[in-house]
């Protein structure tokens, strides 16, 4: 298995301004998050960013870094960007992990990338953990998948998907019992010939209601493999609050 580790990194952030460049006992964050990555079986670990700060630290730290637009609607059109700078087979694997995880589990990271390559008619291949809280299956902000018996995502959303009629009929949220619901992981392996077509694929209903860009994909025809992993991954970075948290986990590791 073959595979490069793509780590985009934009310098816009609204709630923590200049996130990527944060710092974490010593690095930037987003450099915390390519050490991560470089210990996958990824063949190359690469920053893509469209900020020549932010590509001058992550050198300075050893690891490569390539500027691309700042106008990308969505990372999955920057990775495009990405696959074509680097002039990538039509079969490469690239894997897209986010800048603001700098706890980023190398194994899930292979796993992906695993499950893609064994599966030669999928597009992508994503994670997703089963739910085991009620509040996680009605949060808006946890984004739900449900498969095909071989593990193919039929359907992401914002809704509690499974809905268990029955259950959920007196107008309560919860888990129903045996109830399969899992939490999508925003970690994707895409093929390189896909990343290239992306751009190029038309804006479904289902994307624009839910703000979901993998749909575009399900929309277009496009199959994508789902691995399961036994755990949810440690959480990303997207406030003040989730700074501090990742800085002390840091500094009581070192």
């Amino acid at each position: 298995m073959s595979f490069i580790a793509v780590i985009p990194a934009r310098a816009a952030s609204t709630r923590l301004p200049g996130k990527p460049l944060l710092d974490i006992c010593g690095k930037p964050m987003v450099v915390r998050t390519a050490e991560q990555a470089a210990q996958s079986q990824a063949s190359r670990v690469v920053v893509a960013t469209d900020d020549s700060q932010i590509q001058a630290a992550v050198q300075a730290h050893g690891f490569d870094a390539i500027l691309t637009r700042s106008d990308h609607p969505t990372g999955t059109d920057r990775l495009a960007e990405v696959a074509t700078q680097l002039g990538l087979a039509a079969d490469s694997i690239v894997v897209n992990v986010q800048g603001d995880e700098p706890l980023i589990d190398p194994a899930q990271i292979n796993a992906v990338a695993q499950l893609l390559a064994q599966t030669p008619d999928a597009a992508i291949a994503t994670c997703a953990t089963v739910i085991t809280d009620a509040a996680t299956l009605f949060n808006p902000n946890a984004v739900k998948v449900v498969c095909t018996l071989g593990q193919r995502a039929l359907y992401f959303s914002r809704a509690p998907i499974p809905w268990a009629r029955d259950a959920l009929a007196d107008g309560s949220q919860k888990l129903a019992p045996g109830l399969s619901a899992l939490h999508h992981i925003g970690l994707y392996a895409y093929r390189s010939n896909f990343l290239m077509a992306y751009p190029g694929l038309p804006v479904g209903a289902l994307e624009s209601f839910e703000s979901l860009e993998q749909l575009r994909a399900l929309e277009n025809g496009y199959s994508i493999a789902v691995h399961i992993a036994a755990t949810h991954p440690a959480a990303g970075v997207d406030t003040q609050e989730d700074l501090d948290r990742i800085r002390e986990i840091f500094t009581n590791r070192l």
